[in-house]
């Protein structure tokens, strides 16, 4: 997928995921937003994709439903925010279908809408 094209389906994922009373609810917290002052863009980046790849990338991830907190760590938040916490949200709302294991270019797109998410929620 082209970039401009990826841009574009993530700021209408975001807007789509703001609409959802559940999924709006969500906001960094000083202690959230601390953590991404004092550890960068690049360890944000990093642990996002460690993350993906740890809880979500397997075809049936160990505890899905209930491996990613709601707290403690901003990429966790992003994730519920995003509906990028399991599987089955990802089924729901973005079409990655449950039972295989994630493709590149799928974590990719989780990556970059949980990041386009923080950087939204860090200007507000």
């Amino acid at each position: 997928m082209k970039m401009e094209d990826r841009s574009k389906q993530i700021e209408l994922t975001l807007k789509r995921l703001g609409r959802s009373r559940f999924r709006s609810r969500f906001h960094l917290g000083e202690k959230e937003r601390s953590w991404i002052e004092t550890k960068g863009e690049d360890v944000l980046r990093r642990h996002g994709r460690e993350l993906i790849e740890q809880r979500l990338s397997a075809a049936y991830p160990k505890n899905d439903g209930k491996q990613t907190p709601m707290h403690g760590h901003p990429v966790f938040i992003a994730q519920h925010a995003t509906a990028c916490c399991c599987r089955q949200c990802l089924e729901k709302w973005h079409r990655i279908p449950m039972g295989r294991a994630l493709q590149e270019e799928e974590i990719q797109f989780i990556l970059a809408l949980i990041l386009a998410w923080i950087e939204q929620e860090r200007l507000s």
